[in-house]
């Protein structure tokens, strides 16, 4: 697979697209469009790609991503289990930039909406009350008909316009090229890398997946991630620790194990150096809640 270009339907009557997705599958694939995605994930939690990007996502995160940017929200494993499949609710709008018409975004007024529009190019992560305010909306969005529609979405647009709480995803250096024999290799390596991180992964098996050599796979993907594959390597394994941390079913040691660490000191030195807290740390803050959100902030 490469990341595909998706063609979203909009209902006749309808200027975009807003719709709710209660099977983890839908769209579970490295793709873009050219149209923007505000996305809110009501229940659901896994391993979140936006551009050169990573981080895990989790009930209630509300994404912005703006138009051809590429992304992947891979779900984890038990919601995939046919016997114990966990439920999922998302909630996707999906519009043009230009939707509300050529000269709308000109007006001065819109001067904080274009902007807002520009910021999503490398996607933004919904944090703070505007999170919540999203979210409602768009849970109004999807029962909404006529004129209500583009009242409602301009108002979510607006909450975003005035927040001080959206952080960037991708890095200012990411460029989306469109060749297809980058994207299969990027795609390759991300699903093969999601199944197998839990045991050690060799240069020289991973560079097979890739059909690259070693050096050259080094190479590729540091240019296209701006990261080490040693170092994404540990930022899947130590986001997988902090979601049975906040699970809290397992102990530190069974966790380290089950995270891909073949060491309990190597385990607390990345884990430490990646998330800037000590796993007890870590979950001890989340228990209090002044650990406000489950992500790793990938881009180095």
């Amino acid at each position: 697979m490469r990341p595909q270009l998706l063609k979203v339907s909009k209902e006749p009557g309808h200027s975009f697209s807003v719709r709710r997705d209660l099977v983890p599958y839908i769209n579970n694939k490295w793709h873009f469009h050219s149209e923007v995605e505000l996305i809110h994930f009501k229940q659901g939690s896994g391993t979140q790609f936006v551009g050169d990007n990573m981080k895990r996502f989790k009930s209630g995160d509300v994404v912005l991503v703006g138009a051809n940017l590429p992304h992947y929200w891979r779900f984890d494993d038990p919601y995939f289990d046919e016997g114990r499949q966990q439920p999922t609710d998302v909630c996707v709008a999906h519009f043009s930039e230009n939707f509300w018409g050529g000269s709308f975004l000109d007006l001065p007024e819109n001067i904080g909406l274009k902007t807002l529009l520009e910021k999503a190019r490398l996607g933004l992560q919904v944090e703070g009350e505007a999170k919540y305010r999203v979210a409602a909306l768009l849970e109004k969005l999807l029962d909404s008909e006529g004129m209500s529609r583009v009242i409602l979405l301009i108002e979510a647009m607006h909450v975003l316009a005035g927040s001080d709480e959206l952080q960037p995803l991708a890095s200012i250096g990411f460029k989306h090229s469109l060749g297809e024999a980058e994207h299969l290799r990027i795609n390759l390596i991300y699903e093969y890398s999601l199944r197998h991180f839990r045991r050690p992964i060799q240069l020289e098996e991973i560079a097979a997946v890739a059909n690259i050599s070693p050096n050259s796979f080094c190479r590729f993907f540091k240019s296209r991630t701006r990261k080490t594959y040693s170092r994404f390597l540990l930022e899947l394994r130590v986001g997988h620790a902090c979601k049975l941390l906040i699970e809290n079913n397992l102990s530190i040691k069974q966790l380290c194990y089950e995270s891909g660490f073949n060491n309990f000191t190597s385990f607390y030195k990345y884990f430490k150096l990646i998330t800037g807290k000590s796993p007890l740390g870590y979950q001890r803050a989340w228990a209090s809640g002044s650990c406000p959100t489950e992500h790793i902030n990938t881009i180095v």
